[in-house]
């Protein structure tokens, strides 16, 4: 079984910066996608960024130039650098893995961490 634990979430003025990290724990196969996502009230879940075990990265265009993805790939873990935060990146935040093994899928979920930005 996976597991994946995120923190670091919190309360930050606008303008202000978080730093999310996610350990992953379990029997993961080293080829991954490590995804944050994350989810308004009243609003779909939304992608915000993604890194492959080779480093590849991509972002949301709301987040772009204020948001880093990187991965500590001997230690399972993801983080999420949120820099210049704005109200509207208020939201449950959720630290995802997949990976495909022998044909199949396998997709796990971290229990989301609240990020709220003051205006």
């Amino acid at each position: 079984q996976v597991q994946l634990v995120e923190s670091g979430g919190g309360l930050v003025q606008a303008g202000g910066s978080l730093r999310l990290s996610c350990a992953a724990s379990g029997m993961i196969f080293n080829i991954n996608t490590m995804n944050w996502y994350r989810q308004a009230p009243g609003k779909q879940r939304e992608l915000v960024a993604a890194i492959t075990s080779g480093g590849s990265t991509n972002y949301a265009d709301s987040v772009k130039g204020r948001f880093t993805i990187s991965r500590d790939n001997a230690k399972n873990t993801v983080y999420l650098q949120m820099n210049s935060l704005k109200p509207e990146d208020t939201a449950v935040y959720c630290c995802n893995l997949v990976f495909v093994r022998v044909g199949a899928l396998y997709d796990y979920w971290g229990q989301g961490t609240q990020v709220t930005v003051s205006s």
